[in-house]
């Protein structure tokens, strides 16, 4: 008997607790659901690796320790001075990415991720945070981003259309990296799997593909927090030094 795939069935938006109001559809669904044990499990994390802090560090501590560091030296890496401020920011997003990716990564859960508008929610706070900090700190001089130095004059009337297109387009390039990356992860998963399980006894060899996929999309999961983490530092270092 044949098995039907359908990798794309995993990323249907399902509701759990129907709202309606008025005209609008604000149910709360598997997606939200996620988010929401996304928050839970990174608030959690940080409250047993705080509650009985420790000389020498417990595992939830040394966990918690090890994330606060990873994210302080990108944030002093890449913003320099002054960054440090932004960092409640940089690690609040980095552990919410970090922890959805990983929750999409349980069976049968669902990846948020993979959803165009939470990653372009995401990277629209990141656009506008960056925004008002170089407005409110450099003024009319903020609009000196998209003027190249040492360019003659004439080019500028090429460049700075570019770098302007350039800067607005950010949002949609941030969260498309992320929903992508998280999208075609999961639904390679999803064929291998649907594959290996059709042919039976023969399954053998794409198992074991599917084997080294996940610990490649467990890999890509981590590492797509960290490039929407470091990409917003580097947003802000420019915000910040307008350079």
């Amino acid at each position: 008997m044949a098995i039907e795939l359908r990798p794309l069935e995993q990323f249907t938006i399902e509701r759990i607790i129907p709202i309606h109001i008025g005209g609008l559809d604000l149910s709360y669904t598997n997606a939200a659901l996620m988010m929401t044990l996304a928050v839970i499990f990174a608030t959690a994390l940080m409250v047993l690796a705080t509650r009985r802090a420790a000389l020498v560090p417990g595992r939830w501590q040394s966990v918690a320790e090890m994330l606060y560091d990873f994210v302080a030296d990108m944030v002093d890496s890449n913003i320099g001075q002054g960054g440090r401020q932004f960092f409640p920011f940089v690690f609040t997003l980095f552990t919410f990415i970090l922890f959805a990716n990983l929750l999409g990564m349980i069976p049968y859960s669902y990846t948020t991720t993979s959803q165009i508008i939470v990653t372009f929610a995401l990277a629209a706070v990141v656009f506008i945070l960056v925004t008002s900090i170089g407005i409110i700190r450099h003024g009319f001089h903020f609009l000196s981003l998209f003027v190249p130095q040492g360019v003659p004059k004439v080019l500028l009337l090429l460049l700075v259309p570019i770098e302007l297109l350039s800067y607005i387009i950010r949002p949609f390039t941030l969260s498309i990296r992320l929903f992508a990356n998280m999208l075609a992860g999961h639904t390679m998963l999803a064929i291998f799997g649907g594959f290996a399980a059709s042919i039976g006894l023969f399954a053998l060899f794409p198992t074991a593909i599917n084997v080294l996929l996940v610990g490649l999309e467990f890999l890509v999961a981590v590492l797509q927090a960290y490039v929407f983490a470091i990409l917003t530092c580097l947003y802000l270092s420019e915000a910040v030094h307008l350079h």
